[in-house]
Order: structure tokens, then C-alpha cells, then sequence
């Protein structure tokens, strides 16, 4: 069984509240239709979340060929401990959670991509569950629903009410207008093929970027399904996201790419992409691990040499 190293800490420090939860089948059977083997790159969206980030890096890293943490300028250690892991750590441009998801998808070299929260409230043990429809190709973007497994964040405060009303509302006009059923539009625990994530082109900056690819998924022809994912209370520290301030965003958001918003043309089994210079999210290469000098968004951080 594998079991992760939490260096510093005595074991129950520190400690997200899937951790002592029953592990579940953890083999992804990597072949696709075509007989070739699927690459997979786990995207992680942080911003000083050095007290949450190492076990859900450690969890996640089995299932992952590639593990790429975006980090949202941290003042904290997480670039340290992201690097100490071995994950590729890239600068966002200090715009919100939808820029650094846009770096991540600019940058991955994955033929799947998995976005999971740094903050613990999302299990690493459900990857293989995401990644599978889309590997035995009857899907090209999974998303985890907290309505079919449950949520401990939805419930107690106005912010947290007003999220699940409005989350809900969101996913029934989808449903109703193009002819879907979705039970969870907001989750930010999803996969989704690389090549559909690019021609998506997302322009979202902040959190509205779940509810924009999940409708430019769906009237764009691709095809979306979810799998039932607990959302848990993050272990420690506080959330930046405070809905109540980005309300009219969201519903501006939600009405033009539900109403107004027309998906490209394309050819059947055309993909087509931006690039990360018509993008915007360009990465360049910085220093030493160590220093984390930074002199510009949209840097790449090495490798730690050792762990």
C-alpha cells in the first residue's frame, strides 16, 4: 500500500479528512480504444496552501505522469514543497484560480488532464475514477459531482448556501436548454481530454472558469458525464473564494456562454487549439529551486534535485 511521507510533521498533523477514509481501487488501466498507452497530467491550482498541498501532491503522484502545480504567487512555502515532490511548479499571472487552470492547460503535456484543489477538499484517490470514461472513449470530460457524493461544505454558512443554490441553478438552466443532465456544473474536481481542454479556448480568470468549460463542453458536441466525488472541509487555513464577492461575475459568466456564446466551427474529428502565445499563459524559465526569485508571471520553477 502506498503511503506518504509528511517530513516535519508527526502523523496525524496536518492531515486532510479524506485521509483516514477507505482507499479505493487505485489501477488505471492505461490503453485506449486505439492500443496506445494515455498520458495523464494532474494540474493543481495553489495559492498558500503550504499547510494542505503535500499529501494531496503525494496521493495524487501515483496516478499521474505528469504533476504540474500552478501557483498563484504564495507567500508561504508551497512552491518549496511542490518542488520537494517533484512536481513542475509554474507561476500564474496573478489573476485568479481560472488563470492559473489556463497556464496548467497551456503547459501540460498529458493526453488527460485532472484539476484537483490544493486545499485537501477533494480525494486523490478518486482520479482513476474520473480518467476511466475518458480513457475507454465514451467521454471527453468527467466531472466529479458533490450532488451524487456528498459535500461538507455546502451546507452550514450564507456563503456556502448561496454556492449550492446557485450552483444548482446554474446546472438545471444547462440541463434544460441543452438538453443534459448534469447534477454539478461548479465542482472544481474534473478531467478532460488535453486537446478539448485547448480548443475550449477559456477566457475565465477566476472560479468561473468550472461553469464556462462545462458549457462550451456541452455546446461545443463534446461529450460530458460525472462520477460521484466527496467534497470534505479543507483541513487548515481559510478559502480566499467568498461567493458573495463574485456573484454578478457568475451570473454574467453563466448567461453569456449559455445564451450568447457560439462554439466554433469544426470538422468531425477536428481539434482545434491555442497556443500558449495566442493564449496569453507563456512560461519562461527561472532559477534555482531554493531562491524562488521571481522577476515575471508564467515562470516555471525547476525541480528539486533531491527529495
Amino acid at each position: 500500500m502506498y503511503l506518504p511521507v509528511f517530513l516535519g510533521q508527526s502523523v496525524t498533523d496536518n492531515l486532510p479528512n479524506w485521509y483516514t477514509k477507505p482507499a479505493r481501487p487505485t489501477a488505471i488501466t492505461r490503453q485506449g480504444p486505439d492500443g496506445r498507452e494515455v498520458r495523464i497530467s494532474v494540474i493543481v491550482p495553489c495559492r498558500n496552501e503550504g499547510r494542505n498541498i503535500r499529501p494531496v501532491l503525494e496521493w495524487a503522484a501515483p496516478h499521474a505522469d505528469e504533476l504540474l502545480v500552478v501557483d498563484g504567487h504564495s507567500s508561504d512555502d508551497s512552491r518549496a514543497i511542490a518542488a520537494e515532490l517533484d512536481a513542475t511548479v509554474l507561476l500564474d499571472n496573478g489573476k485568479g484560480k481560472g488563470d492559473a487552470l489556463r497556464v496548467g492547460i497551456a503547459h501540460a503535456s498529458g493526453d488527460i488532464l485532472v484539476f484537483i484543489d490544493a486545499d485537501g477538499s477533494h480525494d486523490p484517490r478518486d482520479i482513476p475514477a474520473l480518467v476511466q470514461p475518458i480513457i475507454a472513449g465514451n467521454a471527453d470530460h468527467v466531472s466529479g459531482s458533490r450532488m451524487l457524493g456528498g459535500s461538507d461544505e455546502l451546507h452550514a454558512t450564507i456563503n456556502q448556501f448561496v454556492r449550492l443554490f446557485g450552483s444548482q441553478v446554474i446546472t438545471l438552466s444547462i440541463n434544460y436548454t441543452q438538453g443534459v443532465r448534469l447534477t454539478d456544473s461548479q465542482n472544481g474536481f474534473r478531467a478532460i481530454r488535453a486537446e478539448v481542454a485547448r480548443s475550449l479556448a477559456l477566457k475565465s480568470e477566476i472560479p468561473t472558469i468550472e461553469q464556462e468549460m462545462v458549457i462550451k463542453t456541452v455546446r461545443s458536441g463534446y461529450r460530458i458525464c460525472e462520477v460521484a466525488t466527496h467534497e470534505y472541509v479543507r483541513s487548515n487555513g481559510e478559502s480566499n473564494f467568498r461567493v458573495l464577492d463574485v456573484w454578478f461575475q457568475f451570473v454574467k459568466s453563466w448567461l453569456y456562454y449559455l445564451f450568447i456564446w457560439r462554439p466554433p466551427k469544426r470538422t468531425a474529428g477536428s481539434v482545434n487549439a491555442e497556443s500558449p502565445e495566442q493564449s496569453g499563459n507563456t512560461a519562461e524559465e527561472t532559477k534555482s529551486p531554493g531562491s524562488h526569485k521571481l522577476s515575471g508571471p508564467g515562470e516555471r520553477i525547476p525541480k528539486a534535485n533531491s527529495r
